[in-house]
């Protein structure tokens, strides 16, 4: 029973949190200057590429809390990073980020939707072929 309950916290929980941010996000009053807006896209992109990430390492058992919480925090460093050195450098450095992030955002959701389809038609689960990201 505990096993079990485990298993679905660790599911859910990267959803109520990403639920929870959008609810705060639209009730608080904050406003992110022009200057920063590259910065916010990028940080926004790599948090929803780790929660999508953890999703599909959990549906394929594979999901690990540490390498999910440093791929969280790595890819936005990483990520902000690039955008500061290309801002510095007058290069838009960061259009790589968004294109990377954005390609692994919706190959997981894919590899997901997949998963929920077949777990409906009742077909066995099939090995993923694809990378493996164990929640990064």
């Amino acid at each position: 029973m505990r096993k079990r309950f485990r298993k679905v916290i660790d599911m859910w929980l990267p959803v109520v949190g990403v639920f929870v941010g959008i609810v705060l996000g639209m009730l608080l009053p904050v406003q992110v200057p022009v200057a920063y807006s590259s910065y916010m896209s990028i940080a926004v992109l790599a948090a929803l590429d780790s929660v999508f990430g953890g999703i599909r390492a959990n549906l394929d058992k594979q999901f690990e809390a540490d390498v999910f919480i440093s791929g969280f925090f790595g890819n936005a460093i990483l990520a902000a990073g690039l955008t500061y050195i290309g801002n510095r450098l007058d290069v838009p450095i960061y259009l790589c980020a968004i294109f990377v992030f954005g390609y692994r955002l919706f190959n997981n959701f894919a590899l997901i939707r997949r998963h929920f389809l077949n777990s409906l038609r009742g077909k066995p689960e099939q090995p993923d072929l694809e990378e493996d990201s164990k929640g990064e």
